[in-house]
């Protein structure tokens, strides 16, 4: 996962590029909700699907394309997912072989997908976790965003009784981007447990690939609100509240 003149300049041996706007619809406002049907089969036959396939996924920044990716995964019925911890940093920073050049050509493959809603939260949802308090709603925003001082929408706030961890907190810089040691304890501290369903947001469904991955990871129950704040924001009839 990542921007292509990076991976001609060093990926992973092997690897195989997904670019970030294969899986976003694109549409404002809400630009990364899930590409249609049509347009995630053509993406799954270029890459030469299997379902028998284990994949392994790694971004450049630390999970969140890459758990993007995993979300999709997800949705089209593929369990056999693994995150490289850290990405293509880590694996440099181990010593381990990259590689340079375009990507390597695949013999497209016939797919046929079969989508699975679970992983995905709408604004019904949205609402139906503020009335009953019966799920954790999960922004991972930047603080800034979620007291309403900086906003990428018409609409500045958070939505009410989300809790907020932001993404940056979730990796681990000195350790090459890999995931905090102390993850389950600093989400707990946040109100983020895993004890009740959890609904995670961002702007677009990016940054908060990495905390639905992260959520999948520990065995959780999650899901990602797809349309995000730039949904929520730039609609008139969505409850906001703003404050840290």
């Amino acid at each position: 996962m990542g921007d292509p003149a990076n991976f001609v300049q060093a990926h992973i041996p092997g690897a195989v590029l997904v670019e970030p706007r294969e899986l976003v619809d694109g549409t404002p406002p809400a630009v990364g909700r899930l590409p249609d049907q049509q347009r995630l089969t053509h993406l799954f036959e270029r890459l030469g699907y299997r379902p028998d396939l284990e994949i392994v996924l790694y971004d450049e920044e630390g999970g969140g394309w890459a758990g993007r990716l995993a979300w999709t995964l997800d949705i089209i019925k593929h369990p056999r997912w693994a995150y490289l911890n850290g990405g293509i940093h880590a694996w440099h920073a181990a010593g381990l072989p990259l590689e340079a050049g375009n990507p390597p050509d695949i013999e497209p493959t016939a797919v046929a997908l079969d989508f699975d809603h679970a992983p995905i939260a709408e604004i019904p949802d949205v609402l139906a976790a503020i009335e009953t308090g019966n799920e954790t709603i999960w922004d991972v925003r930047s603080a800034e965003e979620y007291s309403g001082q900086k906003s990428g929408s018409q609409r500045a706030g958070h939505i009410p009784g989300a809790v907020n961890l932001d993404w940056m907190a979730l990796k681990d810089p000195t350790r090459a981007l890999r995931l905090k040691e102390n993850l389950t304890e600093l989400l707990a501290v946040h109100g983020v447990t895993g004890e009740q369903p959890i609904i995670t947001h961002c702007q677009t469904h990016h940054r908060s690939g990495l905390s639905y991955m992260i959520g999948r990871l520990l065995g959780w129950q999650i899901r990602a609100y797809q349309g995000s704040w730039s949904e929520w924001g730039n609609r008139e009839d969505t409850p906001i509240e703003t404050g840290a």
